[in-house]
C-alpha cells in the first residue's frame, strides 16, 4: 500500500481522474474496506485532490449504505459545504433512487447555488415526481437564484408530465427574457413540453424558430403529431428531416412507424424497416415493437409474428401487439394459442392483454372457451376491471349466451354508459328488442348519459325485432342527447324501414340524408329489395354499391340473389358474367358446430367427415320426420335455376342441416345445439331448424351473419324477422 501512496504523491496536483481511477482500480479497492481499513491511504487520496477522491468513490457507490459512509466522510474531512462534492452527491443519490436522501443533503446546504438546484430538480424530475420538481424551482425562484440552459429542460419535462400548461408557458417566457431563446436544449425542452400538452401548434413553432436542429428536436415535433392523430403531418415533417441530411436514431423511428401504421402504408412501412436494418438497430426493443405493429395494422401477422419469435425475451407490450394483431385480424385460434403460451411462459398478462384474449374468444363463438376465458379473468387481479367486464360482456353476447352477458354486467360495479351499451347491444344481436328497450330505461334512471353506441345498440335491437315505430322515436331522440347521428345509425334506419316493407320510405329516406350515403347504407337497402323482390330499387342500390366498392364480391351476390328471388334468371347470368370479368368468386358457404369445446366445420354436400355415413343417415331421418310431420320446403330459398326435385335436394344438403345433424348423434339428448353460419340463413333452413328443434326437443342457437337466432319448441327468437 505504501509504494501506491507514494506513487500518489508523485503527481502533479490536480491529477485527472482518469489516472486516479486506473490506480485505484490496482487495489481491491471497495467502500467498506476502503474506510475502515485504508485510514492512512484515505488521507493520501483526499490531501491529493479531494474533488476527485469523493467524486471517485461517489462513482462507485452501488447502496445506501456506502452514501452514508461518504457523507460521514464529508463531515469528518470538513468539505460539507463544497459545493462540487455535494452537487455529484446529490447526482448519485437520484441515480441510487435515494431522491429522499438527497433532498435532505441538499436542504442542510448553505445557499445553494444554481448547479446544486439543477441537481434536485433534475432528481425529482428523473423519477417522474414531477411536482416535487416544480415546487424546488419555484423555492429556486423565491432564492432569487437564476436559472440556467441546465434547469429549464428538466422543469419543462415536469411541467410537460403533470399537463400544467400555466406553469409551462411562464417557464418559457422566463426562459426568453433570460436570453435561451436561441438555446438548443432549452428549444428541445419546450417543443417536448407543448407536445405533451396537446399544443402541437405552440410547439411548431418553437420547431420552426429553431436554427440548430438536433435529431431531438425533429423527433419531438415528429413524435407530437404522431401522437396526437396527425401522421401525415409526422410524415412530411421526417421527408424534411431526412432532406437536412439528420440521421435518425430509434426513438425517431418509432414515431415515424406508428404513423405509417396509422396511414397503413404498408410499402413505406417496410421502406423504414430496411433502413432499420441498414443501421443496425434491428434488435432495439421499442422499435420491434413498433414495426411488429405496424406489420399488425397492415394486415401482414405472419410477419409480425416472425419478428416477435425473433426476440428472445419479448416483453408484454410485444406479446400484446401480437397478441391484439391476431385478434384483430380475424386469427382467433392464433391468439389463444399464443395467451396460452404466454401463461404457460409465465410472463404476466396485463388489462390489454386479457382484453385481446377476450376479444379472440369473441370471434371464435365458442360458449366453453369463452367460459374458460371467464375463469381466467375471475382468478385474475382483472376481476371487476371495468374494461375487462366490458369486453366479456361483448364475448358471451357473440358467443350466444346473452343470459351470461346479463350476469357480468348485474355483477359490474361503478357501470360506465361503455357497460351499459355493451348490454344493449349484446340485446340488439340476439334481437331482444323489449329487453334493450327496457335496459335504456333503468340507465337513464342510473343518470347515465347515452352515446352514439348505446342508440347503434336500440337501433340493432329494434330493427332485428321488427320494432319500426320504436326504432324510428330511438333515432328522433338522438338530439336530445347531443348524439350526432353516424353511417351506423343511418344504415340501422334504412334496415330498420327495408325489412318492414317500406322499401320506398327507405329510399326516400337515403336521398334525404344529410351525409353521403355509404356502402353500409345502401347495401341495408338493397338487402330489404332482395327480401322483398323490389328489382328496380335493388338494381339502383346496386349500382351505387358497385361505384362505391366494386370489389366487394358480396354486392353482385345480393344482386343476383335479388334476380334469382324474382326468377329473372338472365339477371341471374349477366352477375355471373360480370363477376368473371372482375376476377371475384362468391364466397363459400359453411357451418360450425361446437361439440365438447371442439368447432367441426361442414359446406353443402360435405362428405369428408368421418363419421360422414352417420350424419347422412341422421339426415335422412330428420327429412323424413319432417315431411310426416307436413313441412313443405321452400325450394325458392335455392337460388339457382333447377328444377323442384333438384331444389329439393340441394337444400336438403346446406350445411346447417349436416351440422345438426352432426350435433344429435354426438350430444347427449337435451343438450343445447350451438351453430355459426358465416353467411345469412336461408328461409328454408329456418323454417326446417324451428320444426326440428320441437320434433328433437332440443335448443338450438345459430348465429348467422347478422344476428342469432333461438330455436326452441318449434319457434324462433328472431318471430320471423330477420
Amino acid at each position: 500500500m505504501s509504494s501506491i501512496a507514494s506513487q500518489l504523491r508523485t503527481f502533479i496536483f490536480p491529477t485527472p481522474l482518469s489516472v486516479f481511477g486506473k490506480l485505484c482500480s490496482s487495489l481491491p479497492v471497495h467502500l467498506d474496506h476502503l474506510f475502515s481499513s485504508n485510514t492512512n491511504l484515505c488521507s493520501t487520496f483526499y490531501t491529493f485532490d479531494p474533488e476527485t477522491y469523493y467524486t471517485y468513490l461517489l462513482e462507485k457507490s452501488v447502496s445506501k449504505n456506502h452514501l452514508n459512509q461518504i457523507h460521514a466522510k464529508l463531515f469528518t474531512n470538513g468539505v460539507e459545504n463544497n459545493g462540487f462534492i455535494i452537487a455529484k452527491f446529490i447526482h448519485v443519490c437520484s441515480n441510487l433512487k435515494e431522491i429522499s436522501y438527497a433532498h435532505q443533503v441538499f436542504d442542510k446546504f448553505p445557499d445553494p447555488y444554481v448547479f446544486l438546484w439543477n441537481a434536485i430538480i433534475r432528481g425529482y424530475s428523473m423519477h417522474n415526481m414531477f411536482a416535487n420538481a416544480i415546487e424546488m424551482y419555484t423555492r429556486m425562484q423565491h432564492a432569487y437564484v437564476s436559472p440556467d440552459s441546465f434547469t429549464f429542460p428538466h422543469v419543462l419535462k415536469a411541467c410537460g408530465g403533470l399537463v400544467a400548461i400555466g406553469i409551462g408557458t411562464a417557464v418559457h417566457a422566463q426562459s426568453f427574457r433570460l436570453g435561451f431563446e436561441n438555446d438548443v436544449f432549452v428549444q428541445n425542452g419546450l417543443v417536448a413540453f407543448y407536445v405533451k400538452c396537446n399544443k402541437i401548434c405552440y410547439a411548431g413553432n418553437v420547431f420552426d424558430g429553431l436554427q440548430d436542429r438536433s435529431v431531438v428536436s425533429w423527433t419531438s415535433i415528429i413524435s407530437g403529431h404522431a401522437q396526437n392523430g396527425q401522421p401525415m403531418e409526422a410524415l412530411r415533417i421526417f421527408s424534411k428531416m431526412r432532406a437536412s441530411n439528420v440521421k435518425p436514431d430509434w426513438i425517431n423511428l418509432v414515431s415515424v412507424l406508428r404513423a405509417y401504421s396509422d396511414v397503413e402504408d404498408l410499402e413505406q412501412g417496410r421502406s423504414i424497416h430496411g433502413l432499420v436494418i441498414k443501421v443496425g438497430l434491428e434488435f432495439e426493443p421499442d422499435l420491434r415493437i413498433a414495426l411488429t405493429a405496424m406489420y399488425v395494422k397492415c394486415g401482414q401477422v405472419i410477419v409480425a409474428k416472425s419478428l416477435f419469435d425473433q426476440m428472445k425475451i419479448p416483453n408484454v407490450i410485444l406479446w400484446n401487439a401480437m397478441l391484439s394483431g391476431f385478434a384483430k385480424n380475424g386469427y382467433a385460434d392464433e391468439a389463444l394459442e399464443l395467451f396460452s403460451e404466454m401463461i404457460s411462459k409465465s410472463i404476466q398478462p396485463d388489462a390489454v392483454s386479457v382484453q385481446s384474449a377476450v376479444l379472440a374468444s369473441a370471434q371464435l363463438g365458442s360458449l366453453d372457451r369463452a367460459r374458460w376465458m371467464h375463469d381466467f379473468v375471475n382468478n385474475s387481479e382483472y376481476k371487476g376491471d371495468i374494461f375487462v367486464s366490458t369486453a366479456l360482456i361483448d364475448m358471451y353476447a357473440k358467443c350466444g349466451s346473452v343470459e351470461l352477458a346479463r350476469q357480468v354486467f348485474n355483477s359490474t360495479v361503478n357501470k360506465d354508459v361503455v357497460v351499459w351499451s355493451a348490454m344493449i347491444v349484446g340485446y340488439g344481436l340476439h334481437g331482444w328488442g323489449r329487453e334493450a328497450i327496457e335496459l335504456f330505461g333503468i340507465m337513464k334512471q342510473a343518470g347515465v348519459r347515452p352515446n352514439d353506441v348505446t342508440f347503434v345498440g336500440l337501433l340493432t335491437a329494434c330493427n332485428h325485432s321488427g320494432l319500426v315505430e320504436e326504432g324510428w322515436k330511438f333515432f328522433l331522440c338522438m338530439k336530445d342527447y347531443g348524439v350526432e347521428p353516424n353511417d351506423q345509425h343511418y344504415s340501422s334506419v334504412v334496415d330498420l324501414l327495408g325489412r318492414a316493407g317500406y322499401i320506398e320510405k327507405a329510399y326516400n329516406f337515403i336521398v334525404n340524408m344529410p351525409i353521403e350515403p355509404t356502402v353500409s347504407v345502401w347495401g341495408a337497402l338493397l338487402s330489404a329489395c332482395k327480401i322483398y323482390r323490389h328489382v328496380s330499387i335493388g338494381e339502383y342500390a346496386a349500382e351505387r354499391l358497385f361505384s362505391l366498392d366494386p370489389l366487394n364480391t358480396g354486392h353482385y351476390v345480393q344482386l343476383s340473389n335479388l334476380y334469382a328471388s324474382a326468377c329473372i334468371w338472365a339477371g341471374v347470368a349477366k352477375v355471373r358474367v360480370l363477376m368473371r370479368e372482375k376476377g371475384l368468386s362468391k364466397d363459400v358457404g359453411y357451418t360450425m358446430i361446437e361439440i365438447d369445446g371442439k368447432l367441426q366445420a361442414f359446406r353443402m354436400g360435405d362428405k369428408s367427415h368421418p363419421r360422414s355415413k352417420e350424419i347422412y343417415n341422421e339426415l335422412e331421418r330428420l327429412e323424413k320426420r319432417l315431411l310426416e310431420s307436413g313441412f313443405v320446403p321452400d325450394t325458392e330459398s335455392s337460388l339457382h335455376d333447377l328444377d323442384k326435385e333438384d331444389k329439393e335436394v340441394t337444400l336438403c344438403n346446406h350445411s346447417e342441416r349436416l351440422a345438426i345433424a352432426y350435433g344429435l348423434i354426438s350430444t347427449p339428448p337435451g343438450i343445447t345445439l350451438r351453430i355459426t353460419k358465416n353467411l345469412r340463413a336461408c328461409a328454408n333452413c329456418h323454417l326446417a331448424t324451428k320444426l326440428i328443434s320441437k320434433l328433437v326437443n332440443r335448443k338450438i342457437v345459430v348465429r348467422d351473419a347478422k344476428r342469432f337466432h333461438h330455436f326452441k319448441n318449434g319457434i324462433c327468437s328472431c318471430g320471423d324477422y330477420w
